[in-house]
């Protein structure tokens, strides 16, 4: 996936780290909290332009969640996306996963 966005979800996740007011998580609690208790991007309007933003064509966006799907939970597991903000929420998750294991803390 492009480096833009994990550039802008590194920077989010050590902002998030930064904001914690509670004791530290291991990398997979910490990415849980960060990117599966709440959505990164809230309307479709805005996640269209989050997209626009990163040069991700919305069938590029649909190919990588769905790829990711298909290997992490098999075939039947595959979802549509009628939506961009579920579309790139579900990015940002898989993407900030393996930003959140890059980062020292």
């Amino acid at each position: 996936m492009r480096n833009s966005i994990k550039e802008e979800l590194k920077i989010y996740m050590e902002d998030f780290i930064k904001d914690l007011r509670s004791d530290i998580f291991d990398g997979h609690e910490l990415h849980q909290k960060a990117f599966n208790e709440d959505y990164y991007i809230i309307g479709y309007y805005q996640a269209e332009q989050w997209l626009k933003k990163h040069d991700v064509s919305v069938f590029e966006a649909i190919n990588f969640v769905q790829n990711y799907e298909r290997e992490m939970f098999g075939a039947d597991a595959v979802r549509s996306y009628d939506n961009a903000e579920s579309l790139v929420n579900m990015l940002v998750y898989i993407v900030g996963e393996e930003v959140t294991m890059q980062l020292d803390f």
